[in-house]
């Protein structure tokens, strides 16, 4: 993960601000209350094989921890993936002091899931947020730029949550006279999907797509229409600027080409 949230003030304050941190920390944080009760009518047995398993958990938790913080390159995905294996740990622990308790957790990590919705990265770069209108005004009518990079999204998308962090991080390193980034969000204007031949739902979807446009004509784009052929990897930055040459239109820039 090349980039964490280094501010734990930031941290702390999503955590208390946002709703889909603070209720994921009180279900958890309402495990030990009922684990401190359960033990006084559990059997020593019970009590003993419990607490084995909690061990193992936390080793396996941590582990998977690890794994994922060499594996993911934003917060965003590695806080939602941490989250994932850790109710899915916390429900399997519960079915060892009663199944009434395990349902209730999963009845309470469904309404979580429900009612609340993790929540992006806010931050813009270098990127333009633009409407349809705005976008096909700069392709059309002429701008500074030779080439626009721009990032299709919705925020119901969890795959645009995961990778909200990367798009602005490249455009502070790759924006220029040149190359301009923006941001169209395809939840407040959905109809501007089919103008640009994007799937926004179903199995297929096709959140986030980033295009890139030299001038009105669209140079390439990732996913690529064929992307139904194979799954389409991780968003990453790593995989943003290979795939759209980002390192090629910077030197061309500092080259003056």
């Amino acid at each position: 993960m090349e980039k964490k949230q280094s501010n734990p003030k930031e941290w702390l304050n999503q955590m208390v601000g946002e709703p889909y941190y603070l209720t994921h920390f009180l279900a958890f944080f309402s495990y030990f209350i009922v684990r401190s009760s359960a033990s006084l009518a559990l059997s020593p047995h019970i009590t003993q094989l419990l607490f084995y398993r909690e061990i193992q958990a936390i080793l396996a938790f941590f582990m998977l921890i690890a794994y994922k913080m060499v594996r993911e390159e934003t917060w965003e995905a590695f806080v939602a993936d941490t989250l994932f294996f850790g109710k899915i740990l916390l429900v399997a622990l519960t079915l060892i002091v009663d199944y009434h308790l395990t349902l209730w957790y999963i009845v309470v990590f469904s309404v979580i899931y429900v009612l609340t919705q993790q929540p992006s990265y806010q931050e813009l770069g270098t990127a333009s947020k633009l409407t349809p209108l705005q976008l096909e005004a700069l392709l059309t009518e002429g701008n500074p730029s030779r080439f626009w990079l721009v990032e299709f999204r919705a925020s119901f998308s969890s795959g645009c949550r995961r990778a909200s962090r990367c798009f602005p991080e490249l455009s502070i390193t790759y924006s220029n006279k040149n190359l301009s980034f923006g941001i169209v969000d395809l939840g407040l204007f959905p109809n501007a999907a089919e103008k640009f031949g994007i799937s926004p739902g179903g199995s297929m979807g096709q959140l986030p797509t980033y295009i890139l446009f030299e001038n009105a004509t669209e140079v390439t784009r990732f996913p690529e229409f064929n992307f139904e052929a194979r799954p389409a990897p991780p968003i990453t930055k790593r995989l943003l600027s290979r795939h759209f040459e980002l390192d090629r239109h910077l030197l061309e820039y500092v080259n003056g080409k």
